[in-house]
């Protein structure tokens, strides 16, 4: 049986018999002819995809930070909630090592960025304390 491929835009002539096969180098092969765009049909425009949920605003304070990438999981405050400095106010995974994210002073909790299982990076507000 003979086959003409093309590869890489040339043309091969390829003999394949039981048992043995043949190639010979034809050259290079015609340029493909353009093909018209199809028309595009008159359906009603698809929906545009809803907006991303805006990121909770900082509240009035002194942010309380991520001192390193990782995953919350736990959160110990909420907002209104008053707190001392060295209260406990998050468990922040990073490594495979759980890390308590304390309160820098005493305050009132006005607002909280963050949630159980939230994904956070290096500086990343998780809440405020005024």
């Amino acid at each position: 049986m003979k086959y003409i491929v093309t590869l890489n835009n040339k043309q091969y002539e390829v003999e394949v018999e039981k048992g043995k096969a043949v190639a010979a180098y034809i050259g290079e092969a015609p340029a493909p002819a353009p093909v018209a765009a199809a028309p595009a049909p008159a359906a009603a425009p698809a929906p545009a995809p809803a907006p991303a949920p805006a990121a909770a605003p900082a509240g009035a304070g002194d942010p309380v930070t991520a001192p390193m990438p990782g995953t919350i999981l736990d959160v110990r405050c909420q907002q209104g909630q008053s707190v001392k400095e060295g209260d406990i106010l998050f468990i922040l995974e990073a490594m495979k090592m759980e890390n308590e994210i304390f309160a820098g002073k005493d305050g009132t909790v006005t607002s909280v960025c963050v949630s159980k299982g939230a994904s956070v990076d290096t500086g990343s507000v998780l809440c405020t304390i005024s």
